[in-house]
């Protein structure tokens, strides 16, 4: 791929992570908390965290957790505390507080939302856990969404993953993180995993949710920028593009600002 020869990963590594410690200093919290999933995108934003010297704070949530995805994120854990002296890390186990949860709450008779309605349900619930321990931290929950996800098809929960505070990550599409994770040295098993969200208690990977891979979203995702239409292409290409397409128009309600009813100030 072109992408690979041009991508600097020195600079773009240096860059983040002064913008990082830059960031911090100005909001005046001593470090960062980041969610580790066991994924590509949290190895690579808790790395970075890492870098600034300041504190950074690994969290594991787990809830009825995949054990692949618990054991990548606990190998990268002891590697990162092994590189790092400033970096520590936390287990709260979620499962019996979302196990309570669903006891207080009514069922749904469509499967389906139900379902999908749960696995939000996981990430806010995760979403609190990080803020209660950004709080007591004096800290910054650190985003791991990357431009696909947050800009691209809205692959992320409302509230949920996408409650952050800052996005380090999320100016570099999915196969630009891969190549940051190798020159940062995040272990190999992480960054040859299928990508998932681990919100359903299984193994099934963001292609199997999404209906394409990070690498054909990306190609959507350009040519649509360009100005392209589905008229541009065939076969695979065509449908991976309107997928593209039918993903970014129903989540633009997660990826443009909250909407205000604006009052004529000869109202007021």
């Amino acid at each position: 791929m072109t992408q690979a020869k041009t991508f600097q990963a020195d600079k773009i590594n240096a860059l983040i992570v002064n913008w990082l410690r830059e960031y911090a200093a100005n909001a005046k919290v001593k470090g960062f908390v980041v969610g580790i999933s066991g994924g590509i995108d949290s190895a690579v934003t808790s790395t970075l965290c890492a870098q600034t010297g300041l504190p950074t704070l690994c969290v594991e949530m787990p809830i009825h957790q995949h054990h692949s995805q618990v054991s990548r994120g606990q190998e990268h854990i002891t590697q990162l505390k092994n590189r790092f002296d400033n970096v520590s890390n936390v287990i709260a186990d979620l499962t019996p507080v979302f196990e309570a949860f669903k006891t207080e709450v009514p069922d749904s008779e469509n499967e389906a939302t139900l379902n999908l309605t749960l696995a939000n349900t996981r990430a806010r619930l995760r979403m609190t856990t990080l803020y209660y321990f950004a709080g007591l931290n004096y800290a910054l929950v650190a985003g791991t969404g990357n431009k696909v996800e947050d800009f691209g098809v809205g692959f992320f929960t409302k509230y949920g993953d996408g409650g952050v505070d800052i996005s380090p990550i999320a100016d570099l599409v999915k196969s630009e993180v891969r190549f940051l994770a190798k020159y940062l040295g995040v272990p190999e098993s992480i960054i040859a995993a299928k990508p998932t969200d681990g919100l359903f208690g299984d193994d099934r990977s963001d292609e199997d949710q999404l209906g394409a891979s990070y690498d054909e979203l990306e190609k959507a995702m350009k040519a649509m920028e360009e100005g392209m239409t589905e008229n541009n292409f065939s076969g695979r290409e065509k449908e991976v593009f309107n997928i593209y397409k039918r993903l970014n128009t129903n989540n633009q309600h997660k990826m443009t600002p909250i909407p205000v009813c604006t009052i004529p100030d000869e109202l007021k």
